[in-house]
Parts: structure tokens; sequence; C-alpha cells
């Protein structure tokens, strides 16, 4: 599994990458948004560690250049709820407030990379809507919609389903992870901006308190 640590502090950033590459990972180091943008562009990346305030480009602007081309485990030092939701909200697929544990690190990165190298699914189809895995695309009623990658994931779990009840815990889980699974403020967020993005008439149904259906 390759690797980008993307972090301006440069003791830190070195320690992670040494510390990934002892658990048998390949890791490259960009300082600064606008490197990490570069080596992307060249390299192809499993899993990205990315620090949000970056000089250069920022943090935010680089998750979105690169969300659609690797997964996202996004490093910051703001702890709030609110913080939280806003860098899930951007397309990363994990966040971790600083300070933290290295194992723990290790053991997202690592689910994350598991991820990435998943066998892709047969294209979704239900109420007009097909999603195709392998080229990443949506489309409602030949309408093309452009998703971000955890709105993508949450569509992909419902079409799956095929009208059944996905429970929230289950949504949380498996787009999310174990890790990410609990916070239900950035769920509610996703299918907010997904409903909008399939336009009307409504086609998610949420039930409360249990969970929601296509």
């Amino acid at each position: 599994m390759r690797v980008l640590v993307v972090e301006d502090e440069e003791q830190m950033a070195d320690a992670i990458a040494r510390g990934l590459r002892l658990n048998a990972m390949a890791v490259d180091v960009a300082y600064d948004g606008r490197e990490a943008l570069d080596l992307a562009s060249y390299v192809d990346y499993s899993v990205i560690v990315l620090d949000r305030d970056l000089p250069e480009v920022h943090g935010d602007d680089v998750c979105r250049e690169l969300m659609d081309r690797s997964r996202v485990l996004m490093l910051t030092a703001a702890a709030q709820l609110r913080d939280r939701v806003d860098g899930l909200g951007l397309g990363a697929d994990d966040y971790l407030t600083k300070p933290f544990a290295f194992a723990e690190l290790v053991a997202r990165v690592r689910t994350l990379g598991r991820r990435t190298a998943r066998v892709t699914a047969p294209v979704l189809e239900r109420a007009g809507v097909r999603l195709d895995p392998a080229r990443r695309t949506v489309t409602r009623d030949g309408r093309p919609v452009a998703l971000s990658r955890k709105e993508f994931d949450v569509l992909r779990e419902l079409l799956a389903a095929d009208g059944a009840l996905v429970p929230s815990s289950e949504l949380r889980r498996n787009v999310w992870d174990e890790y990410a699974g609990a916070d239900t403020g950035v769920l509610r967020v996703t299918l907010t901006a997904l409903r909008r993005k399939l336009g009307g008439p409504p086609l998610i149904q949420n039930v409360p308190g249990k969970g929601y259906r296509l």
C-alpha cells in the first residue's frame, strides 16, 4: 500500500512516515499543499494522510482535488463536532484529531487501504437512478449527478439494499468505518446533500429512529 503524508510540521511528518514504513507501507511526504498535489499528479496513492491547515494550498482544497483518486484521512488540531462534520463533508473518508495514538492512525490507514482495494460491485439501478461503481458515475433518468465520495458510498449502500430499510448504524459503519461510525451528524449532513443533488421527486425515505430506504 502506498501512502502520502501531507503535514507542514516537518518533524511530525517525518515521524508519521517512519512509523508507517515500519508497518510495511510505502510512504512519500509532502510539507505543503502544492507539493502534495504535484506528487499525486503522477503517483497513485491508496491513502493520503492530510493535515487540514497547510501552507501554499489549504488542506480543504487538497482534499477536494484528490478525494476521487485516493482515500483521505484528515488530521487536525480542531476537535469540535462542527469541524469533524465540515472535514468529512469535504469528502474525507476519516478524521483524526491531534494528538493521537499512533497505533490508531495505523489502524485507520489500513482500514482505508483495504477499502481502496475492495472489488467493485456491479452496476446498481433503482427508481431511475443508475450507479456505476467502476466508473464512479451516477445518473437519474439519464441526467448526470455529481456526488462527493461519501454521498456516492451512501447511495451505493441504499441501492444495494434494493428497497429494504438500511439501519443508520449500518450506513455509518459501512461508509465511515468503525471509528467514525458513531457520528450521526455526519450522516445527516451527507444525506441532506445527497437528496438535494438527486432532485425531485424525493427518493430517500427516512424512518425515524431506524434508518433509510430508497
